[in-house]
C-alpha cells in the first residue's frame, strides 16, 4: 500500500512501505504474438485473392501475424574499433529482450544508485560464446522478497496449523460480539457478519486471505494477530468507514496519488508523486492546519478502502499492489506540517493495513536519501527492507522496466503509456511494445517485412536519447530504390519523447527503423507497430478479409455519417458496412 507523505520525514516512512491503494485493470496481453485483439493487416492483390474459401477454417491471430509480418532486429558496431556482436532474429525466435521477472534477487536493483554504468573493453571484444546475458547475483544478507502464497496446499504445517488456530479465535469473538463491542450476554444486537474490506469473516475462503495477511504482519504468533484484528475492526468502526466511502472529498490530490497499469505479474500499480506538494497553494490547502491535516488522512484513507476493495482475495488472485514513490523534486525535511500529517497518516495505514505491498520501488531518488536509507536500514525487518528497490534518477526507467512492461509505465517514467489521453490514439496500453538494449557505439536497426499491403502505423523512443534516428522504406523490387520517411536527425532528451509516424504500402517490401548510439552507454530502446487494411473496390462492394478490421473502426462506421479517411481511400456518408458502392481510389 501506498505512503500517504514523502518518506524523507522519519523512519516511519520505511517501515510501512506496506501500505498502499490502487484499482486492478484488466490485464492485456503481454506478448506481440499473442495479441488477442482482430489483426490489423489484410490485402490482396485481386479478388480471388481476397475471399477465402469457404471450406478453409478462418486463420488465428497468430497465424495471420506470422503471415502479414517479420521482424528483424539487427545491432552492427558503428566503427571496427569497437566490435560488437551482431545480433539478428525474425519475430518467432525472439519478440524481446528477456527482462528479470519480478521474483528474480534484487541486486540490480539495490545497485540502482550509481549514477552511470560506461561500457568496458573487455566486454566489447568478448568472444560470442561469453555474451548472454548474465544475471547478477544478490547479496546474502540482502535477498529478494517474494510474495507468499494464500493457498492452503501451500502453507506449512506450521502456518496452517496457526491459521485454523486463529480461525478458532476469531469464531470465539464473533460469537461473544467481541469485534462488535457488544455485551457477551446480549446477544440479540450482534450482527450476522462482520465484513473487512468487503469480504465477511469465516464466510468463505477469501475469509483466510484476510486473516494470513494479519498473521504475517505478526509471524504468525495469533496472539498478537488477534489482537491487531481486533483493533483494525473497532477503528474502522469508530471511523465509520462505509459512510467515509460515500464522502465527496474532492480531487485536488488526483495527481499526488494515482493508480496505472500492472507489473509484469499482474499487481497493480500505484504512484506517489510527491514534488507535487512543491505547489505551495496545494502544500498549504493540504497540511495548513489541524483540519486540513484531518481531511488529508481521511481522503487517504478513502482511496486506499475503495482501491482495496478491487482486489481479488481469493487464495490464487491478486491481493497485494506495486508500489511507487516519485521523489523527484519531493520537499526537504524542514516541513513542519508534513511530519506531523505524516506521523498520524503513517501509524493508521502501519497497524490497520497489513501486507498490501508486493515491491516497493522508489524513483529518482535523491543522495541524501539513500544516506538515510544506510543510516536506517540496521534497524529494519530482513523482510521490510527485501520488498524496497531504489533508484537513480538516471536509472529510474531501467528499474521500473525490470518490473513492469513499457507499455504499461507512463510516459514521464520513460515508457510509452500516455494514460488513456487523445493526443496518442493509435497505440494504448492492450498494444505490447518490444523492448531492445542499443549497446554503446552501434546501431540498432528494426525491420519489419510486410507480405501484404497495408498501413503500417509505428511508435518508436529512446529513454534519454541523444541519438540519431531514421525511418526507410525499401521496396523488394530488384534493383529497387528506397523512400526516406524520416530523414537522419539527431533526438536530445528534450525532444519529444516519442516518433509516431506510418507509412502507406502497396508495394511489398520493408519498414527500416534504425538508431545509432555514438554515446558510451548503453540505452534502451523502445518500439510497436500497428498495420490498418488497405480496401480495394470489387463490384459494387469493397471487401476485405474476415476478421481484419478492428471492431472499434466498425461500430464508427456505424455511428457517424461524417467523411471517413483511410489513408487514400474515402467515403462519405458512412452508415452501415461494408462500404457501399463509392468512388475509393487506391
Amino acid at each position: 500500500m501506498a505512503e500517504t507523505a514523502p518518506p524523507e520525514a522519519t523512519q516511519q516512512s520505511l517501515l510501512t512501505a506496506e501500505t498502499a491503494s490502487l484499482t486492478t485493470p484488466s490485464p492485456p496481453e503481454s506478448a506481440f504474438v499473442d495479441e488477442t485483439e482482430p489483426p490489423l493487416a489484410s490485402v490482396a492483390l485481386a479478388s480471388e485473392k481476397e475471399a477465402l474459401p469457404p471450406s478453409e477454417p478462418p486463420l488465428t491471430v497468430e497465424e495471420r501475424l506470422k503471415e502479414a509480418v517479420t521482424v528483424i532486429e539487427k545491432d552492427t558496431p558503428l566503427s571496427p574499433t569497437l566490435a560488437v556482436e551482431h545480433v539478428s532474429f525474425t519475430s518467432t525466435e525472439k519478440e524481446t529482450i528477456p527482462a528479470p521477472s519480478v521474483s528474480q534477487p534484487l541486486a540490480a536493483a539495490l545497485e540502482v544508485p550509481q549514477e552511470s554504468e560506461s561500457p568496458t573493453r573487455k566486454e566489447e571484444v568478448e568472444p560470442k560464446k561469453s555474451k548472454p546475458m548474465e544475471k547478477k547475483k544478490a547479496p546474502e544478507s540482502m535477498v529478494s522478497f517474494k510474495e507468499e502464497s494464500n493457498i492452503l496446499s501451500d502453507l506449512s504445517d506450521f502456518q496452517r496449523k496457526a491459521l485454523e488456530e486463529f480461525k478458532t479465535v476469531v469464531q470465539e469473538a464473533l460469537n461473544t460480539g467481541v469485534f462488535t463491542l457488544a455485551s457477551p450476554s446480549d446477544t440479540s444486537n450482534l450482527p450476522e457478519e462482520v465484513s473487512i474490506w468487503g469480504v465477511p469473516l469465516l464466510k468463505d475462503d477469501r475469509s483466510d486471505v484476510i486473516l494470513l495477511k494479519f498473521l504475517r504482519a505478526r509471524d504468525f504468533k495469533v496472539k498478537e494477530s488477534s489482537t491487531m484484528l481486533k483493533n483494525t475492526i473497532k477503528w474502522r468502526k469508530e471511523i465509520n468507514i462505509d459512510e467515509l466511502l460515500k464522502e465527496d472529498l474532492g480531487d485536488d490530490l488526483e495527481k499526488v496519488v494515482f493508480t496505472h497499469g500492472h507489473d509484469k505479474d499482474w499487481h497493480p500499480v500505484c504512484y506517489n508523486v510527491y514534488g507535487e506538494f512543491q505547489n505551495k497553494e496545494l502544500y498549504t490547502k493540504t497540511f495548513g492546519d489541524d483540519e486540513k491535516r484531518k481531511k488529508f488522512l481521511k481522503w487517504r484513507i478513502q482511496f486506499l478502502e475503495r482501491s482495496i476493495r478491487k482486489l481479488d482475495f481469493s487464495p490464487g488472485g491478486i491481493n497485494t499492489i506495486f508500489q511507487i514513490s516519485d521523489l523527484k523534486n519531493s520537499p526537504g525535511l524542514g516541513k513542519k506540517e508534513l511530519r506531523i500529517a505524516t506521523k498520524q497518516a503513517l501509524q493508521v495505514l502501519q497497524d490497520n493495513y497489513p501486507e498490501f505491498v508486493t515491491k516497493q520501488v522508489f524513483i529518482n531518488v535523491p543522495w541524501w536519501h539513500l544516506a538515510f536509507y544506510t543510516m536506517m536500514s540496521p534497524f529494519l525487518t530482513q523482510r521490510t527492507k527485501s520488498k524496497f528497490v531504489f533508484a537513480s534518477p538516471l536509472r529510474t526507467p531501467e528499474t521500473l522496466f525490470k518490473y513492469i512492461s513499457p507499455e504499461q509505465v507512463p510516459i514521464q517514467y520513460g515508457g510509452l503509456s500516455v494514460d488513456f489521453c487523445e493526443c496518442n490514439p493509435e497505440f494504448t496500453v492492450d498494444d505490447p511494445a518490444t523492448e531492445i538494449t542499443v549497446k554503446p557505439a552501434t546501431k540498432q536497426t528494426v525491420e519489419i517485412i510486410v507480405n501484404e499491403k497495408c498501413i503500417i502505423v509505428w511508435e518508436l523512443r529512446v529513454v534519454g536519447w541523444e541519438v540519431s534516428y531514421r525511418a526507410e522504406y525499401v521496396p523488394n523490387t530488384e534493383g529497387g530504390y528506397t523512400v526516406i520517411i524520416e530523414k537522419a536527425r539527431k533526438m536530445t532528451p528534450t525532444d519529444e519523447p516519442v516518433i509516431c509516424n506510418s507509412f502507406k504500402i502497396i508495394e511489398l517490401g520493408k519498414i527500416l527503423l534504425t538508431v545509432d548510439n555514438p554515446t558510451v552507454k548503453k540505452k534502451k530502446l523502445l518500439y510497436r507497430f500497428k498495420m490498418s487494411p488497405i480496401y480495394l473496390r470489387l463490384g459494387s462492394a469493397y471487401h476485405k478479409r474476415p476478421g481484419s478490421v478492428p471492431e472499434s473502426w466498425i461500430k464508427m462506421v456505424q455511428r457517424n455519417s461524417a467523411k471517413l479517411d483511410f489513408g487514400s481511400a474515402q467515403a462519405s456518408p458512412l452508415t452501415t458496412w461494408p462500404i457501399p458502392l463509392t468512388e475509393l481510389p487506391l
